[in-house]
């Protein structure tokens, strides 16, 4: 049964940090409370949140692509201020979390600021001269002196079929087993 459910995020693997924080609701109730326990989960490019930890639907999520982090013990007038942290993004909400410890808020900005420094990276364009390097391997098998990454795994590849006695790595004092 648990395979033909989808899995929640907690279970991709993508997983960067996760966790119980306060989040601030954006609908300000005279009445209700403001902050709301939230189990959060930060992945390679998006930051969700559930209910608690089972649910499978999140609650609500964003990419956090051009957001930034950081603390904000002005968030709070209590004792929990120097456990708060905020995400912002000009034009987009900002949303307002509460860690359980400052050292925890602290981690979250952490992670979320490595995360962007990351993603930012990844969206640097290539040089001219590395240009046509990256996806060389498309027709690597067209050129003899290629000397690409790629070229060179899938020689090696061919050895390994062609050679099929030294695929196995002998231990000692043991003998293969010939056929």
């Amino acid at each position: 049964l648990e395979e033909l459910t989808p899995k929640p995020v907690q279970d991709t693997g993508n997983i960067l940090k996760q966790g119980y924080l306060e989040k601030r609701s954006r609908e300000h109730s005279f009445f209700g409370s403001e902050w709301q326990k939230r189990w959060c989960v930060l992945d390679k490019s998006s930051f969700y949140y559930f209910a608690n930890e089972k649910s499978k639907q999140p609650k609500g999520n964003f990419s956090i692509e051009r957001y930034s982090a950081r603390l904000a013990s002005h968030l709070r007038k209590d004792s929990r201020k120097s456990c708060c942290f905020e995400l912002t993004c000009p034009g987009k909400r900002t949303y307002e979390f509460t860690a359980p410890s400052p050292a925890e808020a602290e981690d979250w900005v952490d992670q979320i600021q490595f995360l962007l420094k990351d993603l930012s990276s990844l969206t640097i364009p290539c040089d001219e001269e590395d240009e046509g390097e990256i996806y060389n391997d498309v027709d690597s098998s067209d050129s003899i002196n290629t000397t690409s990454h790629n070229t060179t795994l899938n020689q090696e590849e061919s050895n390994v079929e062609m050679n099929d006695d030294d695929i196995y790595e002998v231990l000692p004092g043991k003998q293969p087993n010939k056929q």
